[in-house]
């Protein structure tokens, strides 16, 4: 039987880079779908869209956009939907315009696009493809498009049931530089990277990411991406409880 692939993203279902994530699914098998956001939904993190509704539009065959969707919906809707009685065995989600690293997971759309993933039953993986924002910013998908099948077939081989999301970046150098599959740890920043700029618009505002705080883990994803030619990957666990907190508070007993 077929294996059955879900690719979302959120980046938009036009955007550049879920063709790039069709053509490495389309390498592994032949039951791919393809449901995600009809617009960029870029930072939405795990939002869902609750106490409104929303729509799908059917672009295709198995190609379809969420009005206004987040990726987390985008994921639930096929899951539960779309893809009738057959839910997905992997989502895919991207791939990224732009490096998803360190704490700058917790609010990618990406990640949550294969979070949500397996917590819908399947395997999740996330892409993106990293860019020198100093050269240029348009990316490059050719490490995306050379070695992003292989890549999904190495974490598959090495998943065994984990309770993990999967979040991969390919680097911006030439595709015979890339040295191989490098798993490394999420990069925890000193603060969060995010930034409120005032814009000239009657006091409007807008958010940026202007800086990575330091210091950063050579040993963690966003150095080992910026100084070499590895495709990472991080696995996130679902379970997010802190045992040692958790032992520490134990039992208190409340006066009151």
């Amino acid at each position: 039987m077929s294996l059955r692939i879900l690719i979302t993203n959120d980046d938009g279902v036009d955007a550049p880079g879920i063709a790039v994530m069709a053509e490495i699914a389309r390498a592994i098998s032949d039951d791919v779908w393809i449901v995600a956001p009809d617009g960029n939904q870029s930072g939405a993190g795990h939002r869902f869209s609750f106490g409104r509704e929303l729509s799908f539009e059917t672009l295709g065959a198995r190609r379809y956009a969420v009005t206004g969707g987040s990726p987390a919906d985008c994921v639930v809707a096929a899951m539960t939907h779309i893809l009738g009685d057959k839910p997905a065995d992997l989502v895919l989600s991207g791939v990224n315009a732009g490096q998803n690293l360190g704490d700058i997971v917790n609010c990618s759309g990406t990640a949550a696009g294969a979070r949500e993933g397996v917590l819908q039953g399947a395997i999740g993986i996330a892409m993106s493809q990293s860019m020198d924002y100093e050269v240029s910013r348009r990316p490059d998908w050719a490490n995306a498009s050379r070695f992003g099948a292989e890549v999904v077939e190495a974490i598959m081989a090495a998943h065994n049931g984990d309770d993990v999301f999967y979040n991969v970046n390919f680097p911006f150098c030439a595709t015979d530089e890339v040295v191989g599959l490098t798993a490394v740890a999420h990069q925890r920043f000193s603060r969060s990277p995010i930034r409120y700029y005032p814009s000239d618009n009657d006091g409007r505002f807008f958010m940026a990411i202007p800086e990575t705080p330091l210091p950063l883990d050579p040993a963690a994803d966003f150095e080992v991406l910026r100084r070499g030619n590895a495709i990472t990957v991080t696995p996130f666990a679902l379970q997010q409880t802190h045992q040692g907190a958790l032992e520490r508070l134990g039992n208190i007993a409340l006066k009151g």
